[in-house]
């Protein structure tokens, strides 16, 4: 018997390289499941999704779940799907410096989730402040975002690896990079419904197995004949060397955690961003990482 799952995500593009792995690879047909792909343009709208039932589970960045969690929700992250950002700040060509963001428009795709998020750490440390000294635009995904930067909408964005290579071959400048600022976080997560979690137990189990067989194919790097094809086709499919370059940028920095795993360290980075950018107050940090449901995973895997 095969069960359907409802998958959501913003633009199911870089990060979800295990997935489309997980799906090419037979990996889920393996554990009796097919998976619904939900694509929904932007990570607010992929949460929004788990939240209303129109979608099962989403891989999306966990501060929705986490605000929600806080607030008495039935949001829970039960996995991640990536704990590295890998992003380069790409600028206008005139602009060669973060201090030269003041006064600037800076792409994101959401106010309140990932990127508006580790773009105003990684500027505040260069000491310009949000809000006041720079605005950001709602631009939605990367892609979209490119296509912003190119017609001058924007100042500057966040791009993930290989747009942030695309950018820097156009004369677009790279003037910082997230992961320095911020080298473990959860920066894509699994997240469901409590209820949904518990009525689909046996459901869970399998799509976690599936993922995490599909990590490790991933991560090892004598598998790039299956994966850079793979993500050469959800990136740049008319530049295999971009691809290339892209897939071992992400790859080496440990993009994608073996077995699903969210480290402490990762979750509570998380929840100080949160805090630091308003969006979560000083006295729930200790409760927030609550938000965890690890038993699934747990018993995916033992």
């Amino acid at each position: 018997m095969t069960t359907t799952v409802k998958l959501a995500g913003g633009a199911q593009g870089f990060n979800w390289l295990p997935v489309f792995v997980a799906e090419e690879q037979g990996l889920f047909a393996k554990h009796g499941l097919k998976i619904e792909y939900l694509r929904m343009g932007s990570v607010d709208k992929a949460t929004t999704a788990v939240l209303t039932g129109d979608a099962d589970l989403a891989i999306t960045p966990p501060e929705g779940a986490v605000s929600n969690y806080i607030n008495g929700g039935e949001l829970r992250v039960v996995a991640s799907n990536s704990n590295r950002l890998p992003m380069s700040v790409v600028a206008h060509p005139s602009i060669t410096s973060i201090a030269e963001l003041r006064g600037k428009k800076v792409g994101t795709s959401s106010l309140t989730e990932g990127t508006a998020i580790y773009t105003q750490l990684l500027l505040g440390r260069e000491g310009l402040k949000y809000p006041g000294d720079y605005e950001f635009a709602l631009a939605g995904v990367h892609t979209k975002r490119w296509e912003a930067l190119l017609a001058g909408d924007i100042d500057c964005a966040p791009q993930p690896a290989p747009w942030n290579f695309i950018a820097e071959a156009a004369g677009y400048n790279l003037i910082g990079e997230v992961n320095d600022a911020i080298p473990e976080i959860v920066f894509a997560a699994l997240i469901a419904n409590k209820s949904w979690l518990e009525a689909n137990g046996e459901t869970v189990g399998k799509l976690l197995k599936a993922l995490a067989e599909a990590h490790a194919i991933t991560n090892d790097p004598a598998n790039e004949a299956v994966t850079l094809r793979i993500f050469q086709r959800i990136t740049v499919p008319d530049n295999a060397d971009l691809a290339l370059r892209g897939l071992r940028y992400m790859r080496d920095m440990g993009m994608w955690p073996h077995g699903l795993c969210i480290p402490e360290k990762a979750l509570d980075t998380t929840i100080d961003l949160m805090i630091r950018v308003g969006l979560l107050e000083e006295g729930k940090r200790g409760s927030a990482a609550g938000v965890f449901d690890s038993l699934y995973l747990q018993e995916a895997l033992a």
